[in-house]
């Protein structure tokens, strides 16, 4: 039988120029039991292979990526009810093939895997010569990261480059909005993570495109409780609260905290996703599912002025 399906897959693959692997594969691959899923499949929609005359399942290579990312989603704590509307939600228009972002993409890549710090520095700061920040965040470093996270899921030894990167990453978005902070004087932006991640690039992403604005951002990365929070805000006095989460969060909680701030308060990041519908009713929170939403947001609310 398993001669007959690779066999099958092999000939599927070639109509269909890519490879083709049966289900025992795929859960080799992507540490997901066969019964699960066929369970994706049949109950939520979420994975629609491909079949043999004899009804085998085959997947190729973006079903592997769509069941990855699923992972990720049930990782953050989303139900798998939810998810299937969450990954169509995830839409974007592709680059072409031949886009010198695709291009620096590639270098970038290459050297994170090569630990090539110098290159970064580099070629950061040519770019940053070159683009304004909005436009490197839309075009280079979110799907960079977005690539970078797929590659880590199922590279063999990525730690090493997954904590090189963060750091240099972090180092960079926190001493340009450090310099750009000695230009204004006016209250900051306070930005204030609810993760237990020890790094969390897209809050950092967050208070970078903020501080190329006439703006002050002052970034606190770990989760504070709410008190200590209030009195946070007491003491510096900020234009506005952006709190960034990617993970579930409490929504009551959350509801509580912002009703005794006096100052706007935006949520950020992927439990705006996850919380959509709870959310909705709060009227004075305004939420942005990504750095650049939450960049056009703050400039909607005029909480942004550009120099």
């Amino acid at each position: 039988m398993n001669d007959f399906i690779s066999q099958t897959a092999q000939e599927a693959g070639k109509r269909h120029a890519e490879p083709l692997f049966p289900i025992r594969d795929v859960a080799q691959q992507t540490g997901v039991n066969p019964v699960t899923l066929r369970a994706w499949e049949r109950r939520y929609g979420l994975i629609k292979p491909l079949r043999t005359a004899k009804g085998h399942r085959l997947y190729s290579f973006e079903h592997i990526k769509r069941i990855r990312k699923v992972l990720d989603w049930l990782e953050r704590g989303v139900a798998v009810s939810q998810v299937k509307q969450l990954l169509e939600e995830q839409t974007g228009q592709p680059l072409a093939e031949d886009s010198p972002w695709r291009t620096q993409q590639a270098q970038w890549f290459t050297w994170i895997e090569q630990l090539a710090e110098r290159q970064l520095d580099e070629g950061f700061k040519q770019a940053m010569a070159l683009y304004p920040p909005e436009t490197l965040c839309q075009h280079l470093l979110l799907p960079l990261l977005e690539k970078l996270q797929q590659h880590w899921r199922v590279t063999e030894g990525a730690r090493v480059e997954q904590v090189f990167f963060m750091t240099w990453l972090r180092t960079q978005l926190a001493s340009r909005i450090a310099h750009n902070n000695r230009l204004h004087h006016s209250p900051p932006l306070l930005v204030v993570s609810l993760s237990e991640q020890i790094m969390e690039p897209k809050l950092w992403l967050c208070g970078w495109l903020a501080s190329y604005a006439e703006c002050s951002v002052r970034v606190l990365e770990w989760p504070i409780p709410a008190p200590d929070l209030t009195l946070a805000v007491k003491r510096l006095q900020p234009r506005a609260l952006l709190l960034y989460g990617s993970q579930r969060i409490q929504v009551e909680s959350l509801r509580e905290l912002i009703e005794n701030l006096p100052c706007p308060v935006l949520l950020s990041g992927q439990s705006v996703t996850i919380h959509r519908d709870e959310l909705a009713d709060l009227t004075q929170l305004n939420c942005a599912a990504d750095p650049l939403q939450t960049y056009h947001s703050l400039q909607h609310l005029n909480l942004l002025h550009h120099q």
